[in-house]
């Protein structure tokens, strides 16, 4: 078994990381107190959906942060953005996949992430109705843990990597949905590649890339995300050594089309969908 040691809480990223734990502990507290109970629901003028478990998670959250860290920025799906001089931004999805937890659905997440200089340094997803958490941290890699009422336990710790995949016959394949993905015109070539592929799962959300990190799956496909919807995951991906990109390659955070694979089988895919159309 893999120790887990976390970074000195006297450095600028130990700190990070310690506020970051702790703010999802908190969030796993709320989210799950209203899990599978009577809630407020509203729609949003996109036609999405928040629930009073959305806007108190994220309160609690930015509260944490201000705290600890008044100079930073912030940007959260349910309360905007903070600007700040200081170069470094917290990006906050307070709970992702919120259709799932208005139904009863566990595979919801909190996802959290320190940007420092355009550079994720913390990221952390926590999926509490799944007794799961995955972290990492500049120079510490990428961990998954169980998670327990209030917390999470450390001798669970498990280090993350990607696959050594490097078959499009022998990888398994995740997306969030097929209907988002011939909406993002780039569907003609995705069909073709579904018969290519070992296996594939329409999941959505946060699990996909967390199966990504954890070498469970090769390759994970989302059409259409916000900033707070990928900037967790990807930190989490990139320090367990996936590739993330948007469908173009290009390595800018994507809003229009993410592909994540494990590193190996990212031109193959990239070059699969070459041929898609895409607008």
């Amino acid at each position: 078994m893999t120790l887990l040691t976390l970074p000195d809480p006297s450095t600028e990223i130990g700190a990070a990381a310690e506020i970051a734990l702790a703010a999802c502990d908190e969030a796993d507290t709320i989210s799950l107190a209203s899990f599978r109970r009577a809630i407020r629901i509203e729609a949003k003028p996109d036609a999405s959906f928040v629930t009073e478990a959305d806007t108190a998670v994220e309160r609690a959250i930015r509260e944490r942060i201000t705290s600890r860290f008044p100079d930073h920025g912030l940007v959260g799906e349910e309360y905007g953005t903070a600007e700040s001089a200081s170069g470094r931004r917290w990006i906050i999805d307070p709970i992702d996949g919120t259709h799932n937890y208005m139904r009863g659905v566990p595979v919801y997440a909190t996802l959290l992430a320190l940007e420092i200089e355009d550079r994720l340094a913390v990221g952390v997803v926590s999926a509490p109705a799944l007794h799961r958490r995955w972290f990492s941290w500049d120079g510490g890699g990428a961990w998954a843990v169980d998670t327990v009422p209030g917390g999470w336990d450390r001798d669970s710790a498990m280090r993350l990597s990607v696959s050594k995949v490097d078959r499009l016959d022998e990888a398994s394949l995740v997306y969030s949905s097929f209907p988002s993905i011939e909406e993002s015109g780039w569907a003609p070539g995705f069909g073709p590649l579904l018969g290519k592929v070992w296996r594939d799962r329409g999941l959505g959300d946060f699990y996909g890339y967390m199966l990504v990190a954890e070498g469970a799956a090769e390759v994970m496909v989302e059409a259409e995300l916000k900033i707070w919807d990928l900037a967790g995951p990807r930190a989490v991906m990139q320090h367990a050594g996936a590739q993330v990109t948007d469908i173009e390659g290009g390595e800018d955070m994507p809003d229009h089309g993410v592909l994540a694979t494990n590193g190996r089988l990212h031109q193959t895919i990239l070059d699969e969908l070459a041929g898609a159309g895409r607008r």
